[in-house]
């Protein structure tokens, strides 16, 4: 009897002011190899993550190997991933792109904790993509649209994740739907673009995860 393919993981459209306070995580199974989520705590689960922003800087941390951080950032805040010799492609793109640069990332969320008590999220980028404006753009418009849905449905009875969210985090929703009005607000087209996001006319279609990215991007 053939086994079919294990899939991946949908990856997540998310702001960075809304992924750096995803500190919680978790798993759905016992198993010792089941797949960890970070919580938004717009109320979803998160394995893996897709944004696209301004690689502003790079620095190569490591000590006995390559070891590159990159700071990327979107209109809400910043992002850092962290490539070594686990994840040689992204290690290696980091190694070569000329800050400052647009790039597309698809990886996976991580979390520690310092020694005060602050816990940290970063991102092991699976795939780092160089792009363009239009591309980030478009980013922009789709990760607003699907944070507001998120906001939306936070109150919904049944939605576990967002249960799961009121009782592991004190912030307020709205807050990552003010943060992602406001992103839209810096595109030229803003104006046309928020009103799409805000609900206008949209069908299942418009807000399935999985759907690939126009211009090209990663298919998260």
């Amino acid at each position: 009897m053939s086994q079919s393919a294990p899939t991946r993981e949908v990856a997540r459209r998310v702001f960075a002011s809304e992924f750096n306070d995803a500190g919680y995580t978790f798993t759905e199974s016992d198993d010792e190899r089941a797949p960890v989520y970070a919580l938004l705590p717009t109320g979803e689960s998160s394995n893996r993550v897709f944004f696209v922003g301004t690689l502003t800087e790079k620095e190569d941390v490591g000590e006995d190997a390559e070891y590159w951080r990159g700071r990327i950032v979107d209109p809400t805040g910043t992002f850092f991933v962290y490539a070594g010799q686990y994840q040689p492609e992204a290690a290696s793109k980091l190694r070569d792109l000329e800050a400052p640069a647009y790039v597309a990332v698809v990886g996976k969320p991580r979390t520690y904790e310092t020694d005060d008590g602050t816990v940290r999220v970063s991102v092991r980028p699976e795939s780092i993509t160089e792009v363009d404006a239009v591309t980030r753009d478009r980013w922009v418009a789709e990760t607003a649209r699907r944070t507001i849905e998120r906001v939306a449905a936070f109150d919904d009875e049944g939605n576990e994740y967002a249960r799961m969210a009121r009782e592991e985090y004190d912030f307020d929703p709205e807050t990552y739907k003010a943060a992602a009005l406001s992103a839209l607000e810096d595109l030229d087209d803003g104006d046309e673009l928020a009103g799409d996001a805000a609900g206008e006319g949209l069908d299942d279609g418009d807000a399935t995860d999985d759907a690939p990215d126009p211009a090209g991007t990663p298919e998260p």
